[in-house]
């Protein structure tokens, strides 16, 4: 895993942060999953594995900093990651990756 998925991963966004102002790619794929969908992965595993409430702190980021709600990488078969939210039921990112989208659409 990059470090970039890694901070993703482990939800650390200073370190997220660090390494995009270090210039890591804002569309940086690892596994087939770009940093954006990877986010939203994370925060619906992190929801339905511990029951906490579901959070958009990763992906706001992410989106903040450009990253591309629409992106589907090829080969990765899991769609953009509006599509994962809305397969998953993450609602929250749904909301606000339309909210990013819509200017783009």
């Amino acid at each position: 895993m990059t470090p970039a998925h890694l901070a993703v991963e482990n939800e650390d966004l200073p370190r997220l942060r660090e390494l995009l102002d270090g210039g890591v790619d804002i569309e940086e794929i690892d596994g087939g999953l770009t940093l954006l969908q990877h986010a939203v992965d994370v925060e619906i595993d992190g929801h339905t594995q511990t029951g906490d409430p579901l959070h958009v702190d990763v992906t706001a980021y992410l989106l903040a900093r450009g990253a591309d709600p629409l992106a589907s990488p090829a080969g990765g078969g899991v769609g953009s990651a509006l599509h994962m939210a809305r397969l998953r039921g993450h609602w929250l990112a749904i909301s606000l990756i339309e909210a990013f989208a819509a200017p783009r659409a």
